[in-house]
């Protein structure tokens, strides 16, 4: 990071794009009743026949105030996968660079990579489930543009060590992503506080787990203004829809209520820890400072497979490094995890074929 220039890891092509300027980029409402006939709009009202606002400035100055990140520093997309992709975009040179990810982890950082044409370096995670910073730091070379960190950790449901963490952003002088969808769950502060003390840090979060609005499709990116400055050149004009930036304004408005719900759910967390641990073919649970657990079973497919019949549906995890016979189990409603305890401790008398 002490060498960090953003001009120097940037794509040519990008440093002297010109973005596309929209109606709604050239007049920004003031809020005036005025005619519009700038965009070639269908002038019949009903409530979505105008562009929506190109900057989400509504949603952004909700955000802003409550997690004292200056609206300059905060990019939304359709999902956190298009803001990751348009990182992808603006940094890596297609068939050059390449990345660097900690198996087990989100798989759509290999397949952003993979459609982006660029290599993907695999570190597994240590056995502890933590970043093995020497060996990533080992296989870094000049073509080396991101290194992506998920903490909380998909599958794993842990967050990685801060000095570890520290360690990589001090000595990569490239892009540091964290991935923090599930941080609402942790113990730990996110490191979006820590953006204007690293200008490689790039922190990315959604509103699908803690707010409940998986269906509107919403991720955030907090970085340096720099940075966003970059990513809003190449971000489609009109990415986040009309209808997806007033839901969003409307949860995001109501704090003590998804306050409540991330409680609830930490509170059947615990619950679901003691209850899994008790189970006779569950071998371990492991700590999760997520919305989710990981265990490991006796046989994942086959429980699975039991689960499934008994109409619930959890994620087999088993394919992933590190994660043999391992059952990810959602945290639900407390009807919903009690549903699923039962059908496991039923489970304990039924031999495995």
């Amino acid at each position: 990071m002490a060498n960090f220039k953003l001009d120097k890891i940037l794509r040519e092509n990008i440093k002297g794009l010109k973005a596309y300027a929209s109606a709604r980029d050239e007049y920004v409402s003031d809020g005036s009743t005025m005619v519009f006939l700038d965009a070639n709009e269908n002038p019949y009202e009903n409530g979505v026949n105008r562009y929506p606002d190109p900057q989400q400035r509504g949603v952004k100055s909700i955000l802003s105030s409550q997690k004292n990140v200056p609206a300059t520093s905060i990019l939304l997309g359709n999902g956190s996968d298009e803001v990751l992709d348009l990182i992808f975009r603006a940094f890596c040179e297609p068939t050059q660079d390449n990345i660097i990810t900690l198996p087990p982890t989100y798989g759509m950082y290999k397949v952003l990579a993979d459609i982006n044409a660029i290599e993907n370096r695999e570190v597994l995670l240590d056995q502890s489930f933590e970043p093995d910073v020497n060996e990533i730091l080992k296989i870094v070379d000049k073509h080396t543009k991101i290194i992506f960190l998920c903490s909380p950790n998909n599958p794993t449901g842990n967050t990685f060590s801060e000095e570890r963490m520290l360690k990589i952003l001090k000595e990569f002088n490239g892009i540091v992503v964290m991935d923090e969808a599930y941080i609402d769950f942790a113990s730990r502060a996110s490191w979006m506080q820590r953006i204007e003390d690293f200008p490689n840090l790039v922190v990315t979060q959604t509103l699908s787990k803690a707010y409940g609005m998986a269906g509107i499709r919403l991720g955030i990116c907090y970085a340096s203004p720099e940075i966003i400055t970059v990513l809003n050149k190449i971000k489609p004009p009109y990415n986040v829809n009309e209808l997806t930036q007033q839901r969003a304004i409307s949860r995001l408005s109501s704090r003590d209520e998804v306050s409540l719900e991330i409680e609830n759910i930490l509170q059947e967390r615990t619950k679901l820890e003691t209850s899994l641990a008790a189970i006779d073919f569950v071998k371990e649970v492991y700590p999760s400072e997520a919305n989710f657990i990981l265990a490991k079973v006796d046989d994942a497919n086959i429980r699975y497979d039991q689960l499934l019949k008994r109409g619930i549906v959890v994620r087999n995890r088993s394919s992933q490094p590190l994660c043999n016979n391992t059952l990810r189990f959602s945290v639900g409603t407390p009807d919903e995890n009690s549903v699923l305890i039962k059908a496991l401790e039923n489970l304990m008398l039924t031999p495995v074929k």
